[in-house]
């Protein structure tokens, strides 16, 4: 099991960061005091691997002592397992920035005369778990994507190359109107149409030989690659830049031969670039 605290000053970056974790597969709980965090531990290692990968929030709402705090880190790195901290911070002129630009209260701001007064004394307060942390991040510079990419390199599993984005692959006709959600869409309507070979038309592109008919055309082997090549190069781009989901959308008249044949071969090579990948074919139960 691997436990990460997630630990820092308000407005260092801490929800954002829980976020990207959770993308990650980590398994989030916020604002969690120390004496129930051992107690959590040991749930979460009865678990079955359920709750492998746990990332938990601590910061200075709990109102527990750093002290209390480093006795559950002690026993923690006791147990079988991997625990490190990680603490988000960011300059005062940062951190003030920010909560000026959302309009959210400082959790110690009730207590001390200004915003300033308040950053300053949670910097101090939290200096002890800055000192424990394994790993300190400042993100006063840092966007969301670097924030992003230094995380993966911190914390990606070995192997995960997609830089933790998923992407869904789905097939569509354009007469039943284009996918809501897609992010990037191709239509293939300029390839040869199985629809008018008679032993072909009542199969689909997930069929031999509705595949082997769509591919025998340079036409179809040439768009093809040229798509691929497209993707191998854009798709790692969408990861760095922070993106978690893409959904990519192939569309032909009626969303059953062309359209599915070149979804599921686009599947195929994006989940070989390494890549946590989905396929969908929208209308293949429609009515031919």
């Amino acid at each position: 099991m691997e436990i990460l605290i997630i630990s820092g000053l308000s407005g260092g970056g801490k929800s954002k960061t829980a976020s990207f974790l959770e993308d990650m597969g980590f398994y989030i709980v916020d604002n969690m005091p120390a004496a129930m965090i051992l107690k959590f531990a040991e749930f979460c290692a009865g678990g079955n691997g359920r709750y492998d990968r746990v990332a938990l929030v601590y910061d200075v709402r709990t109102g527990s002592s750093p002290a209390e705090l480093f006795d559950v880190l002690d026993q923690l790195k006791r147990m079988d397992g991997v625990c490190r901290m990680l603490f988000l911070e960011a300059s005062s002129e940062t951190i003030i920035k920010r909560y000026k630009e959302t309009r959210r209260r400082h959790p110690l701001q009730g207590q001390t005369a200004s915003l300033e007064e308040a950053v300053e004394r949670e910097r101090m307060v939290m200096a002890p778990i800055r000192d424990r942390a394994d790993f300190v991040i400042d993100t006063s510079r840092t966007s969301t994507a670097q924030l992003r990419r230094e995380l993966m390199r911190l914390f990606g599993k070995a192997g995960e190359t997609g830089g933790g984005m998923s992407v869904s692959v789905t097939s569509f006709g354009f007469k039943y109107g284009l996918p809501m959600e897609a992010d990037l869409v191709f239509d293939v309507r300029f390839m040869p149409n199985p629809f008018y070979i008679d032993e072909l038309r009542n199969q689909t592109g997930l069929d031999a030989p509705v595949r082997d008919y769509v591919f025998r055309f340079q036409q179809t082997q040439e768009y093809l690659k040229r798509l691929k090549d497209l993707l191998a190069f854009s798709l790692p781009l969408y990861a760095e830049e922070g993106k978690t989901m893409l959904v990519i959308a192939v569309g032909c008249t009626g969303g059953h031969h062309r359209s599915v044949a070149v979804t599921h071969a686009l599947a195929e090579y994006i989940r070989e670039l390494g890549y946590s990948t989905s396929e969908h074919h929208r209308d293949l139960e429609r009515g031919v």
